[in-house]
């Protein structure tokens, strides 16, 4: 894989920990979200493991910053 699809699949990934992040703030605003936002946000959840499964594939896995 090159450098410049490990750095879309990085990019991808980010772009989903925000939309994420967005759908768990909107939730914990709303004292009872529906549950369509919950299966927005388990949808999320699914596609960043299967960036994470491409990542580790291609022998570069998602390290956090924080790390």
């Amino acid at each position: 894989m090159s450098a410049t699809e490990l750095d879309d699949l990085n990019a991808a990934r980010l772009a989903l920990v925000r939309q994420r992040n967005a759908i768990a703030k909107r939730m914990g605003a709303i004292a009872l979200a529906p549950v369509s936002m919950a299966e927005d946000l388990t949808r999320i959840l699914l596609a960043i493991e299967a960036v994470d499964r491409a990542l580790v594939d291609a022998g570069q896995p998602y390290m956090s910053a924080d790390v």
